[in-house]
Formats: structure tokens, C-alpha cells, sequence
């Protein structure tokens, strides 16, 4: 949660004590408690339990009925539906326990035996509620695009950030032009989620476009000249078909495969770069270096899976919020305000005033530093995009 969200002030109300507003019941301040994630094979369970045994919530999905229909349990399916169930289980634990993921004390996962594609998936969800610091952050969302090594709670190395427009504000930008919420499917959804759609079944290669800053070595990002570059495009298939603007085209699902793809891969490079500075300088751990990856366009999952083949050839591990945590939220900034609280930071006095900050620079800036090493990417196929 960087400081472009988040205020770095706590302040205690009237006076009175942080512990007067939590939710927790007083037997947790006594009690430690643990979740527990089970997907060893063909249900995914998670469980909150204080350390008297009492079992504060608990959930369960069971894979029964589609291992029954395909005659046993096929170790790629029962991952697959462990992927798609484990966040809204471990949620419905959480939320019927009255217990928020930062008042866990620890979290219990099975690692053996079972199958190895299932144990997998409870392993690397399980994960997630850890972070340890430093570790690499891309923010992108409406209004944000950078690249920062987060090394504390209010410590960041600026690497790179954005010179125009941000990538949510590009997808969203583009989806106006093209009148999607005139699109049958899209009329309620964001402008990037209607790109996210209709990229799905279109063609990329049927609308190629250049990823920006092609020829600059730096982590840095630029948006604004790639809008362009599609708007003239847009421009030239209405005039093919005989249109004017405010009409759907018939290519509208490729438009919106080669623009998502594009973004996707400019997020990629810029953040490839950077992972291979921080390696040269030793700005990440040699033992499980992570990215995290924040913002509203995280919820993108062909961005995410674009960042992914850049964490498995760098060696990586990829963090995403679940998507509803991608985009604003009070829970970022309640957990932003317990980190600062345990390291006492940021707390102020009822008598202290308070001023807000339109903008907020963020940390130490480095990237001329990122600029002057010049790294050139070694070549990276994005084929298993398609």
C-alpha cells in the first residue's frame, strides 16, 4: 500500500485508545489464532482456530461432483477449481470468524502428503498474508504507473514512474472512444474491464501496435503516445467501414486484444528492467525475491500473466491482491495504519493538526541511476499470452 493511497498519519481519536475502535473480541487478545488451508486433494478448506481449539469460522468446497462426472479426481481440474475456490473460502473463514488476515498470529498450510498441483495452490495462497521486506512494488492503476523497492514501512527507492498518463486512465480512454458502453456486454462495466472482455476472444495480431519507450533504457513509462497511436488507428477502420465515431466497429474485440496486449507488454519490460538493476545492486533478497504487484490494472489478469512470465525467468515470486482489494478500499489503509502502529510511526496526538497532500513524491528517486546503467533486455516470448 504505497503512500499515493495512503496518508502517513494515525491518529488517535477524541483521544481515546486504537484498541477502543478494533473489532477483535477480547478473547483474541489472549488467544492466539491461526488459519489453517487445506488443498492436499480435491476440497478446499480453510479454518480460523484459537490456540484452545475453538473453532472461531471455517469453510469448505468440495470438488466431488465434478471428479464424479469425469469418472475420478484429474490432478490438472482439481487445481484449477482449487484456484478458483480458495479466495472465496479462505474469505468466508475469515469473515465468519470475525477475524481480519492481520490479527492472524499464523497461517497453517498442508504441504504433504497429497497431490502436488493441489498442495500448490494452498502453498502459494498461503504465502500471500506474509511480505517481508524489501521487496519490488508495481503500482499501476487510474491515476498511478511506478516501479519502487519497497524496503520498509515508509522507506522506497523510486525506479521508475510514469511521464504522461497512467495505464488504467489509457484502457479506460480507449473503451470511450470506441463507445463500448454501447456493447451489449459492456454497458456496466469500468473501461478497462470491457477491454479485459473483449480482448478475450479477439485477435492482438490483427491490430499490432509499437510498445513505448522501445529504445529507452530506463523504468519509466509513457502511455500517451501509445493512445494516440491507437486513436489513429480507430480513425482509419471507421473510415474503412463507413462509420462515424460513436458507432461500434466490427473489429472491436481485436482493437481490444492488441491494445491490452500492448500495455501488458510495456508493463512487462519496463518491470523486467528493473528486476535485473535491483539483482546487479543487491537490492532484493538472493533468497525468495517477490514482486508484489498493486493498483487497480492489477486486477487485469492478462497483465498479471504477462508479469508472470517475467517473475518465472527471473526467478521471482508474484504477488496479487485478489481483485477486489486491487482497487480502492479501506482495507489497504487499515492495514497501512496497523503496520504503522506496531512500528509506532506516523502516530500523532489528538492536539496535533493534520494536513492533507493532493500529491505525495514517494520515497528516494534512482532512476536516473536505473537511466545511466542502460540494461538491455535479453529477448522474452509472449506467445503463451495468446
Amino acid at each position: 500500500m504505497l503512500p499515493a493511497k495512503v496518508k502517513n498519519l494515525w491518529r488517535l481519536l477524541h483521544g481515546r485508545s486504537v484498541m477502543d475502535f478494533t473489532s477483535l473480541s477480547r478473547k483474541a487478545y489472549y488467544s492466539r489464532l491461526v488459519l489453517g488451508i487445506e488443498t492436499s486433494c480435491d476440497d478446499t478448506g480453510a479454518a480460523v482456530v484459537d490456540e484452545t481449539g475453538t473453532i472461531l469460522g471455517e469453510s469448505l468446497y468440495s470438488q466431488n461432483e465434478v471428479h464424479l462426472r469425469t469418472g475420478g479426481i484429474i490432478p490438472t481440474v482439481a487445481q484449477q477449481l482449487h484456484r478458483e475456490s480458495i479466495e472465496v473460502v479462505v474469505h468466508e473463514a475469515l469473515e465468519r470468524s470475525g477475524v481480519t488476515p492481520s490479527q492472524l498470529s499464523a497461517v497453517a498450510t498442508t504441504v504433504k502428503p497429497g497431490l502436488a498441483l493441489s498442495l500448490g495452490i494452498g502453498l502459494a495462497f498461503s504465502q500471500k498474508f506474509s511480505v517481508p521486506f524489501p521487496f519490488l512494488v508495481l503500482l499501476v492503476s487510474g491515476g498511478h504507473s511506478l516501479l519502487a523497492v519497497a524496503r520498509g514501512i515508509d522507506d522506497f527507492l523510486l525506479l521508475g514512474y510514469m511521464l504522461d498518463e497512467a495505464p488504467g486512465d489509457t484502457l479506460d480512454k480507449v473503451a470511450r472512444r470506441l463507445s463500448l458502453t454501447k456493447h451489449p456486454d459492456c454497458s456496466t462495466l469500468s473501461g478497462g474491464q470491457a477491454i479485459e472482455l473483449l480482448a478475450r476472444s479477439g485477435d492482438r495480431r490483427k491490430f499490432p501496435l509499437s510498445t513505448p519507450m522501445g529504445r529507452i533504457y530506463d523504468c519509466c513509462f509513457s502511455f500517451a503516445g501509445l493512445r494516440s497511436q491507437i486513436t489513429m488507428s480507430i480513425i482509419k477502420k471507421e473510415a474503412e467501414e463507413g462509420i462515424e465515431q460513436g458507432t461500434l466497429l466490427s473489429c472491436v474485440n481485436d482493437i481490444a486484444a492488441g491494445t491490452q496486449h500492448t500495455v501488458a507488454v510495456h508493463l512487462a519490460k519496463r518491470t523486467h528492467r528493473a528486476i535485473l538493476f535491483c539483482k546487479e545492486n543487491g537490492l532484493l533478497p538472493s533468497d525468495n525475491p517477490i514482486l508484489v504487484v498493486s493498483g487497480g490494472v492489477a486486477s487485469n489478469q492478462y497483465i498479471c500473466k504477462a508479469l508472470t512470465v517475467i517473475t518465472e525467468k527471473t526467478g521471482l515470486r508474484l504477488l496479487c491482491p485478489p481483485p477486489r482489494f486491487c482497487t480502492d478500499n479501506g482495507v489497504m489503509i487499515a492495514w497501512n495504519g496497523i503496520e504503522r502502529l506496531k512500528e509506532g510511526k506516523g502516530i500523532l496526538s489528538p492536539s496535533e493538526d493534520v494536513c492533507y497532500e493532493p500529491k505525495a513524491p514517494l520515497g528516494v528517486d534512482i532512476s536516473a541511476k536505473v537511466r545511466a546503467a542502460g540494461i538491455r533486455l535479453p529477448p522474452v516470448r509472449m506467445k503463451s499470452l495468446s
